[in-house]
């Protein structure tokens, strides 16, 4: 406010009182708004915004996303031309990508680790009765490791392209995705029969960061003898970038939509010798390109071995008593892993295990570590069509086994445990020092 020189008439004096008063007012009831903004769940303004503390007080970054916000300027969705089809390549994926966080900034926090969970199954009714049951379950189990983890997840019961059947459905459901989601930098894909069997694990992110896939695979099975088992394709990570979506489209090649598909088995057979069926299939046709083309795929697909991506189910089931004793042994010798907490802050009782009890523990038998993901290979659990080198009811009693055994870390957290893993129910109550109070 201008200042103004000379007498002051009684006019003049009585319209500054009124100014200083509202002033102050005004100041008065600023700083009133401000002491309850601070204080009220709606607040814009929030102490410590978007940050919480794990156990061992790291600071871990919540979402903050504005999830009504897109703006009116045209952008790549906008585009008539933009399909999502398999059949029809992506461009410039990277730059279409980092327009939209550009122009979406509330994503761009975290937007680096960011992971969007796919996973499905058939669009009709399993033929074994049972099969729809465990499909249930098995999705469960993953939407309670997304939730854990602050992932999102999508499930696809439908073949976005009916050339894509079978193993193949799953490349047009992870382009679809890659799409969907330019917010997310990793499409996590998970077959429908494998289950999380370590709830507080999270793959290292970190050591893939010059990595656009990761699998779980082994260098000397590709290279040295050319086996189609040389990796498992039913459990990967695929960056959300423009090398992916090029290798999705030289991969699908050698699939139903490709036009020399009956070719390709053939070719995949000559090589991999130990390959049972004829048909070109996803899984032998990735190992082909590794095979054939090292030097365009080898630098950026991580072949991870080193804990259980996905692990072979025989061999996994049978040790769950012995690592379920190891893991409630570290609870008893340290009191933090046993006290009850929140399950939103689960993460940082996971991470705390991690540094205490696992650091430079690889998985595998014999390991104090639990298989990250158990895979129920040529079980089939929907069409009941198991490998018959599987005897009567072994698979499907094995999948409750391990899906008690991943549900029974979730549903600690809720004061319950499958007290014998082999029945889906009931569950009991814990008591509240266990396991150092026995039930």
């Amino acid at each position: 406010m201008k200042k103004h020189g000379g007498a002051k008439t009684k006019t003049t004096v009585c319209f500054s009182n009124i100014i200083i008063f509202l002033t102050g007012a005004f100041m008065s009831l600023i700083l009133v708004w401000s002491y309850f903004s601070i204080f009220s769940p709606s607040s814009n303004f929030t102490i410590l915004t978007g940050l919480r503390k794990t156990i061992n007080n790291e600071p871990t970054q919540c979402s903050g996303s504005n999830l009504q916000f897109d703006p009116n300027e045209p952008g790549f969705y906008d585009d008539p031309d933009l399909t999502y089809t398999i059949e029809t390549p992506i461009k410039n994926w990277d730059e279409k990508r980092k327009q939209w966080l550009e122009s979406h900034p509330s994503f761009k926090p975290g937007s680096s680790n960011r992971i969007v969970m796919v996973t499905g199954s058939q669009s009709k009714p399993c033929k074994n009765p049972i099969g729809d049951h465990l499909l249930l379950r098995f999705f469960k189990n993953k939407v309670d490791y997304c939730r854990i983890h602050n992932h999102d997840i999508f499930y696809s019961n439908s073949l976005l392209d009916p050339k894509m059947n079978s193993y193949w459905a799953k490349l047009p459901v992870v382009k679809s995705a890659m799409i969907a989601h330019p917010e997310a930098e990793w499409i996590w894909w998970v077959d429908s029969d494998a289950v999380f069997t370590d709830m507080e694990f999270k793959p290292p992110l970190n050591r893939y960061k010059n990595h656009n896939l990761v699998v779980h695979g082994w260098f000397n099975m590709i290279y040295e003898k050319q086996s189609w088992t040389a990796l498992n394709a039913g459990v990967f990570l695929i960056r959300n970038c423009q090398w992916s979506m090029d290798l999705i489209d030289t991969w699908k090649e050698m699939g139903p939509v490709g036009p020399e598909y009956a070719k390709w088995g053939e070719i995949q057979r000559s090589v991999f010798k130990d390959k049972l069926f004829p048909e070109s299939d996803d899984q032998t046709a990735l190992i082909y390109l590794l095979y054939k083309h090292k030097d365009v795929y080898y630098d950026k697909i991580y072949l991870e071995g080193e804990y259980y991506l996905q692990g072979y189910w025989i061999g996994v089931v049978d040790g769950f008593g012995n690592v379920t004793e190891r893991y409630l042994e570290m609870e008893r010798e340290d009191v933090r892993l046993r006290r009850r907490h929140a399950e939103k802050v689960s993460e940082g009782y996971g991470a705390f295990r991690e540094e205490r009890f696992l650091k430079g523990e690889f998985g595998g038998r014999g390991s104090r570590r639990r298989a990250f993901v158990t895979h129920f290979t040529g079980c089939q659990p929907c069409s009941g069509d198991h490998n018959p080198i599987y005897d009567g009811d072994k698979c499907w009693n094995e999948m409750i086994r391990a899906l008690n055994f991943g549900d029974n870390q979730v549903m600690r957290v809720y004061g319950y445990v499958h007290s014998d893993l082999s029945k889906t129910s009931p569950l009991v109550p814990l008591p509240f020092d266990y396991p150092d109070e026995a039930w």
